[in-house]
């Protein structure tokens, strides 16, 4: 990607959009659909760099993915033929995580690979638990690459409530294909409890079933996954930007969103009510409109990805927000505290972090020049910061949005944005 900046002149947003389809539904249904014997359409396809990463993984497992008119057409099978392969999962912490354990159930050797900052994110709940399962981990620096040897056994997998939910969402998409039965338990609460949700319903409707109790899932081995068609539900990670928006001053409404959605980040609703915005549901469409903003306490541990945008909507509440029970932002796309910090503070802010949050108090931001730190939703965040502030803002590093929304800047601008994505060359 070339480098880009994009300038922001303040300009509230108004109007109607429709966030992209979850990309966390999306990985998880291609990876079903993939692991199915039969076609499956997913639908709709919205290229973003995360979801061609788990594509292009899924294809060289074996699945035959085709793309036509918004659609992918998944001839899967139910026995991954290859055996020796190299996966690029780019910059896909999602990709990374959730083939793992799903290339390991297949047997073989495996070579993981990723750019940007994936080879440095953490693995450890893989490397402790799967070489007891029969799986060889070989890594020089406990990142990628990763090589993996051997096939997965089932049995008792013992994971913290408190790492990212998606190695759990691993194990359980590979763990059912094996030939006993498995149980994966907790040895603390979940954090981002909702998303292990999202992937249990996912391979319900693709004719796999885990059984949740207490603190433990189990799976019944020798199950098959089966082809379907799937409508990708709306993005609340996504959809988040634009509410904050609406309520920052705004008018937005975000339509065919799922409202009994098991995406944690389907809270951004509640939190803005909290916050003071207006916001109105109904049916599949939700709207946020300015109101009396003042700050409020919230707790981070299910919603990390919502943490950027949360801050940049608090810069304009009165009083002061503070965000804790975040500390797992620290190893994300970049540690998310510092970046958050760093970019808003730039901008004008009244922002500090600790340890495992923000304090932020509001007031007015002034605009000025900040740099998106190579991730997607910081720039986003700031974006929208930028939108309100009282002068010109400069984001450099712009480019990252392709992560997750490619098409960030045109519904930007389409809600009445006004910004200049600038080629740096």
């Amino acid at each position: 990607n070339k480098v880009k900046s994009v300038v922001i002149q303040p300009a509230p947003l108004h109007g109607v959009i429709t966030p992209p389809p979850s990309k966390s539904a999306a990985h998880r249904a291609i990876i079903c659909a993939a692991l199915s014997k039969g076609e499956s359409r997913i639908y709709p396809y919205v290229p973003s760099d995360d979801i061609d990463a788990t594509i292009g993984v899924m294809r060289v497992l074996g699945a035959k993915i085709q793309i036509v008119d918004n659609s992918l057409y998944i001839s899967g099978t139910d026995t991954l033929n290859v055996k020796e392969a190299a996966l690029d999962c780019r910059e896909s912490g999602s990709t990374l995580r959730f083939l793992i354990p799903v290339a390991a159930a297949a047997g073989g050797c495996f070579t993981f690979t990723g750019s940007g900052c994936l080879p440095s994110r953490p693995i450890g709940p893989y490397l402790d638990s799967l070489p007891a399962a029969g799986v060889m981990c070989e890594t020089a620096t406990g990142g990628l690459p990763l090589i993996l040897r051997g096939k997965l056994r089932s049995g008792v997998f013992l994971l913290h409530g408190n790492v990212s939910s998606q190695f759990i969402t691993g194990l359980l998409l590979a763990l059912p294909r094996l030939t006993g039965d498995s149980r994966i338990m907790l040895s603390s609460p979940l954090e981002s409890a909702g998303y292990v949700e999202l992937t249990i319903d996912m391979m319900s409707h693709f004719g796999v079933h885990v059984t949740k109790s207490d603190e433990e899932y189990l799976i019944k081995g020798g199950q098959t996954y089966a082809a379907g068609d799937l409508q990708v539900e709306g993005d609340w990670s996504q959809a988040a930007f634009w509410l904050a928006a609406g309520a920052l001053g705004g008018h937005v409404a975000c339509e065919r969103l799922n409202m009994a959605s098991n995406q944690g980040d389907m809270a951004i609703s509640d939190i803005l009510h909290r916050f003071g915005a207006v916001i109105v549901r109904s049916g599949g469409r939700i709207e946020a409109q300015a109101g009396n903003l003042h700050g409020i306490e919230i707790d981070a541990s299910q919603i990390p990805d919502l943490v950027p945008v949360l801050a940049a909507a608090s810069c304009f509440a009165s009083g002061r927000t503070v965000i804790k029970n975040a500390a797992r932002l620290r190893i994300k796309e970049s540690d998310r505290l510092h970046t958050t910090t760093l970019g808003l503070r730039a901008l004008g802010a009244q922002i500090n972090e600790t340890e495992n949050g923000l304090v932020i108090d509001g007031g007015r931001l002034r605009g000025g020049e900040t740099q998106g730190a190579g991730d997607h939703r910081i720039v986003m965040a700031l974006s929208i910061a930028a939108a309100f502030c009282e002068g010109t803002s400069v984001i450099n590093g712009c480019e990252c949005v392709s992560k997750s929304y490619p098409e960030f800047f045109r519904d930007f601008k389409l809600l009445g944005g006004i910004a200049d994505v600038i080629d740096m060359g």
